[in-house]
């Protein structure tokens, strides 16, 4: 549960299928992961994005073989303790998996309890959200406290919906839920509009010389730190313009293709992307080269920089 949990961050179940299966396949116990390549943890991870949560998942793995014996604690406070687990994350594994009368407050739950108190504040608040989270603890059974927490995950996921009305005439919450005698659901919760994304404009350069593509790795802190990339410059170029950089690195270019171009979205920032590929006729050492099949084995290109007619 702990993988699924970590992988369903900010990503949809049905994106996730297909990496969970994979990923166990590869690297089917917590030794295993602890002592996982880099390169082959950000391969079985690439596409899902948020590669933090990887890079935590194997800090995780390596204080549980080193401090509990290879063996996930059952304490909720040393759960939470671990590398790239939260408040709800804790909640959701200590509860399900453990029985443990702890909450797990994710959005859809954050929405149930809402519109059930009638909740009236930004529930995007950490206070609003805390509050939340210590009312439910109060309330919370003493055994099966895992089918609680499922229950009301579920209940947001197909009742009180995220998106569009509310299925109220199937909730089994009707009689006490407070935004619904008092015709609030449209209203409640309550949430402040999101802040507007940063935008960026990146030029990226697919530099062929026989076959081979220029790659290198991304710094170690930051966006996408420690993943592979194409060379990129910050800015829009001109054709000419991408032309004199690939020389100015030594790759003496000799000829240049259209450019295509797509929007890439994270969280806070929207990239505008330009791509060129250019061939060249050397291979400047101030780059890794690799061939089509080597870069799907091999490394870890994130989605941001994949071109649209190019899949590694």
């Amino acid at each position: 549960m702990w993988l699924s949990e970590i992988m369903l961050q900010q990503t949809r179940v049905e994106a996730v299928k297909p990496y969970y299966g994979r990923f166990l396949l590869e690297l089917p116990t917590i030794g295993a992961l602890a002592e996982a390549d880099e390169e082959q943890l950000y391969k079985l991870w690439q596409g899902l994005g948020y590669y933090s949560r990887a890079r935590n998942l194997q800090k995780a793995a390596r204080i549980i073989m080193r401090e509990h014996g290879g063996v996930f604690p059952n304490e909720y406070g040393r759960i939470l303790s671990l590398p790239g687990i939260g408040p709800y994350t804790a909640g959701a594994i200590a509860s399900i998996c453990f029985d443990m009368p702890v909450p797990a407050v994710d959005g859809n739950v954050l929405r149930v309890i809402a519109r059930i108190e009638s909740v009236k504040e930004d529930v995007a608040l950490p206070a609003v959200k805390k509050a939340v989270t210590d009312a439910l603890a109060r309330i919370y059974p003493k055994k099966d406290c895992g089918d609680f927490t499922q229950g009301l995950m579920e209940l947001g996921a197909t009742v009180c919906v995220p998106n569009g009305k509310p299925k109220c005439g199937e909730c089994p919450l009707m009689d006490i839920c407070k935004s619904f005698q008092n015709g609030l659901t449209g209203e409640i919760p309550v949430k402040r509009p999101p802040k507007a994304r940063k935008r960026e404009n990146i030029t990226v350069l697919l530099l062929d010389c026989g076959g081979k593509l220029a790659v290198r790795k991304r710094g170690e802190k930051g966006l996408l730190a420690g993943l592979w990339e194409f060379p990129n410059h910050a800015g829009r170029l001109t054709g000419e313009q991408a032309l004199s950089l690939a020389e100015k690195w030594g790759a003496g270019p000799e000829k240049i293709q259209e450019a295509v171009e797509k929007t890439h979205i994270f969280t806070h920032i929207e990239w505008k992307m330009k791509f060129y590929l250019i061939f060249c006729k050397n291979k400047p050492k101030l780059f890794e080269w690799a061939a089509a099949e080597e870069l799907r084995e091999r490394h870890a290109i994130p989605a941001a920089f994949q071109p649209p007619d190019l899949h590694f």
